[in-house]
């Protein structure tokens, strides 16, 4: 009898130790190698069509792309390409791909430096373009893919003006009214009238010359629709602040993470702690979704000094304790804990204790001994705000956007974020729209590649499966 209870106990240890398992996936937005290589690139060829003419392009393997990376409670394995991309699967010999050549090469658009969202198998990355050296009016790169296959679903060149103000901290699923949040970016926001016309208050500092008065940059949470890009502010009010990841739990329940602070002593448990020996570093908030006002607790306290009774505001729960300073991180949740925050940030922001004994920034050259871009997984609970650092992420490997794979809050969503089959079945149905291949033929049927539709006044590139 003793005997069978062991045995039965093993079993359950077993079982509780593989359902432990979690795969994340991202969208690589940088990383760094030992050797301090980044970003490799392998050529592959000039690029031929079907009928064998040059296209005056090239194709290429870049590090761009989906990563997958399991973690077991233990180890975080080094992320993965997924769907991976071999050479040997494109070039044989001296005969390139084309399709496979033009998919591996597209990965190189797979840039999310201002933001990125998955939703049930579906991507959408923003990238923005350096304003020294495009226009306005085609600031943001807006790219939708297939996440499972990695195509790219939308055509190359769907440019943003700078007043979409879609750079986010980050875009997540909210499961419970199936609404796209992001933590958003607002270029030249009007301020709040009640705060212009107080002048003990507010004093503009802008140069009038550039036509800005009464107007300010801050972050606001907001929906987005992923087929138009067109966002809608839920509070007129702007947070300040460098805010750096931004998830929603199964529960609807939003969060969003500041880079924290670079003040403090190291304690010995590792966390950054502040001159009132409490917790530094990165904040984690939560967003009302209803009002986007950030949740916090509220009491009246009293001045000793000047007995003046004012309100104190207070963050429900406690900073992290790690500094990470970088820009671009993200986070998610599993659908199956709505508790548990993960989230990939960086390790140290480059500070450390130097020669004389001060907690400080390190020497930039020393970046592969002192930290400065490494990543690391963290587990923050958000019913305690208790964080936890539990592993390196081999490669230094920092993401645009993560998501639970099999187990993520969007499955099942039915959003639609391009409409791109939709225009194709207008096309061939009704005629409504013109189709033609690469060589300029206007076709009627179609196989996989990549079109040109014309619609209307409208021309778009299509890549069908």
């Amino acid at each position: 009898m003793t005997k069978r209870l062991l045995l039965l106990g093993t079993a359950a240890l077993i079982f509780l130790s593989a359902s432990a398992q979690v795969k994340i996936k991202g969208v690589l937005n940088n990383n760094r190698y030992d050797d301090g290589e980044q970003l490799k690139t392998t050529w592959i060829g000039s690029l031929y069509d079907e009928n064998g003419n040059y296209t005056g392009k090239t194709a290429f393997i870049v590090d761009y792309g989906i990563y997958a990376m399991t973690w077991d409670g233990n180890t975080l394995s080094t992320p993965i390409k997924e769907p991976a991309v071999n050479l040997s699967d494109i070039k044989q010999g001296s005969q390139v791909n084309y399709e496979k050549a033009l998919w591996a090469t597209n990965f190189n658009l797979m840039y999310g430096n201002s933001g990125a969202a998955y939703v049930n198998g579906q991507i959408v990355t923003v990238m923005s373009r350096d304003y020294q050296s495009t226009e306005d009016n085609e600031l943001f790169a807006v790219r939708k893919w297939n996440a499972k296959t990695g195509d790219l679903l939308s055509h190359t060149d769907d440019y943003l003006d700078v007043s979409a103000n879609i750079e986010s901290a980050g875009m997540s699923y909210n499961r419970k009214d199936g609404k796209v949040y992001g933590f958003f970016h607002i270029t030249d926001a009007k301020l709040l009238d009640e705060i212009i016309n107080d002048p003990d208050y507010y004093a503009d500092q802008d140069d009038t010359d550039w036509g800005r008065e009464g107007l300010d940059d801050g972050y606001c949470l907001g929906t987005i629709d992923l087929k138009t890009m067109k966002i809608t502010p839920i509070t007129p009010g702007l947070y300040y602040g460098n805010y750096v990841a931004f998830a929603i739990n199964s529960d609807g329940r939003a969060f969003v993470l500041t880079s924290g602070g670079t003040n403090g002593y190291l304690g010995d448990d590792g966390k950054i702690y502040n001159i009132n020996n409490e917790l530094g570093g990165a904040q984690l908030i939560e967003i009302d979704t209803k009002t986007g006002l950030m949740v916090r607790n509220s009491k009246q306290v009293t001045d000793p000094s000047t007995g003046e009774v004012y309100t104190e505001y207070t963050f429900p729960l406690p900073a992290t304790g790690y500094c990470s300073q970088v820009r671009r991180q993200a986070a998610c949740f599993a659908k199956s804990n709505p508790n548990k925050m993960y989230w990939i940030g960086f390790y140290n922001s480059g500070k450390g204790v130097n020669s004389y004994g001060s907690w400080t920034t390190l020497d930039n050259r020393e970046w592969r001994t002192n930290g400065l871009y490494d990543t690391a997984l963290y587990e923050i609970d958000v019913t305690t705000g208790v964080c936890t650092r539990v592993a390196k992420v081999p490669n230094r490997c920092s993401f645009s956007a993560l998501w639970i794979d099999g187990d993520d809050c969007s499955d099942g969503a039915e959003i639609d974020i391009d409409g791109i089959e939709e225009i194709q079945q207008t096309a061939l149905q009704n005629g409504s729209a013109q189709v033609y291949n690469l060589n300029g033929q206007q076709v009627k049927t179609q196989g996989r590649g990549l079109y040109i539709v014309k619609e209307g006044g409208k021309t778009r590139k299509v890549l069908k499966h």
